[in-house]
């Protein structure tokens, strides 16, 4: 499949999943060229399709969403919109890669908003034209697509099904094969690269899947669409563009990724997602699992359930809720180290010198199953929370090998 550079106009938005309040005055397109800083698996069906591909079509929720007021928040999401209007293409394959997390989350209901709406908000003249040429053999597709390997939490994956619930677009779940790939198993830099290399072919991939299925499903009696052309999104914010360490954005523009995100921060971006409904606008960033791993330690399945199942315990005896950053790290040596908000330690120390969570953590035996259970040699305590703290750039004798595997 190959990328189309064609964009569309809309100019009114609507309720995500119809389920939001309505949030949209007349947005004007053009001052989105100049950017935007101006300011469970319960209820689903699922399929097989080929290469362990999983096609969930999601249902709306039920459930009152989170309505924010504020005038500023409307004119955000009416100028992100906006964009992504002009991103999408109606005719297309749309796919947003989709993990669960806020920014995708947001991207995922935008690109559906939008495909949804584009047949209330073309031109009169346009839709005549469109009608005569047989419209509804050249209307295209969108959807949600989430990557499940080893380096996906499951919590993540049950907070992506509920989020595509809440926003109404299908969701299709596939098993990819980033773990099956040298560079990243070594883990030496370039491992999310390969990632995301691994992740967008597959995508690719899916997007191809799900339409010939559509092919065969309309056929019968007519002639079936014929939309070839494929368009990828994810939910690069301002802010990620602004990391060295994340090279899966050199994946990306290899793929020719549409980013509407990436001119707001990542304020802006919970906000616009809280003023949408969504549930996990506060939900603290939750990066794949690999990213627990300091460079140079081996991204293994075996290594990657070891942080997870730590992490899972960690939050479960601190008793800590979903928007507070806790991370499990495996460092050099195979050495866990917890990282906890700072504000969070501050809270609970009472200035005293003693750090309470080591110590609670140890009473419940967080050691012991570290090193007896889950594969960790020794537990290194609790520290600060920061966001990359086992990063690094690549060294120059580092050679991505995703193009062999590929």
């Amino acid at each position: 499949p190959t990328l189309s550079k064609n964009v569309s106009k809309r100019h009114d938005a609507h309720p995500v999943g119809g389920i939001a309040k309505k949030f949209s005055t007349r947005a004007n397109a053009a001052n989105d060229k100049k950017g935007i800083n101006g300011e469970t698996a319960n209820g689903h069906n699922t399929t097989k399709a080929a290469h362990e591909v999983t096609v969930t079509k999601s249902r709306s929720s039920d459930e009152k969403p989170l309505v924010h007021t504020s005038n500023d928040s409307m004119k955000l999401v009416d100028k992100l919109l906006s964009r992504t209007s002009e991103m999408m293409d109606p005719h297309a394959a749309n796919v947003v890669a989709f993990s669960g997390g806020v920014d995708s989350s947001l991207v995922a209901a935008l690109v559906y908003r939008a495909f949804s709406d584009y047949d209330t908000t073309i031109q009169p003249s346009t839709r005549t034209t469109i009608n005569n040429a047989n419209h509804d053999n050249h209307r295209g597709s969108v959807q949600a697509v989430l990557g499940i390997s080893p380096a996906v939490p499951q919590t993540q994956i049950i907070m992506a099904r509920t989020v595509a619930t809440t926003i109404g677009i299908p969701l299709t779940e596939v098993t990819t094969a980033e773990g099956s790939d040298e560079t990243y198993q070594r883990n030496d830099g370039y491992a999310c690269y390969v990632c995301k290399t691994h992740l967008y072919s597959t995508l690719e991939t899916v997007a191809t899947t799900v339409m010939k299925q559509q092919q065969q499903i309309h056929s019968e009696g007519k002639q079936p669409p014929n939309h070839s052309v494929v368009v990828l999104y994810n939910g690069t914010n301002a802010n990620d563009t602004q990391d060295p360490t994340r090279l899966g954005l050199i994946a990306a523009s290899n793929f020719l990724v549409r980013s509407p995100l990436d001119t707001i921060t990542k304020e802006q971006v919970r906000r616009a997602a809280k003023h949408l409904g969504l549930p996990n606008w506060n939900a603290a960033a939750s990066p794949c699992l690999r990213s627990r791993l300091a460079t140079g330690v081996a991204a293994t399945a075996q290594h990657l359930r070891a942080v997870e199942m730590a992490e899972e315990f960690v939050r479960r005896v601190l008793v800590l809720d979903g928007s507070v950053n806790a991370r499990v790290r495996m460092l050099a040596g195979g050495k866990a180290m917890v990282e906890l908000d700072h504000s969070i330690l501050d809270t609970r120390n009472n200035g005293g010198e003693e750090n309470w969570a080591a110590n609670l953590l140890k009473e419940h035996g967080f050691e012991e199953r570290c090193v007896g259970e889950w594969g960790f040699r020794s537990f290194g305590g609790v520290r600060g929370f920061k966001t990359g703290s086992v990063a690094a750039m690549p060294t120059e004798d580092s050679v991505p090998l995703a193009s062999a595997a590929l």
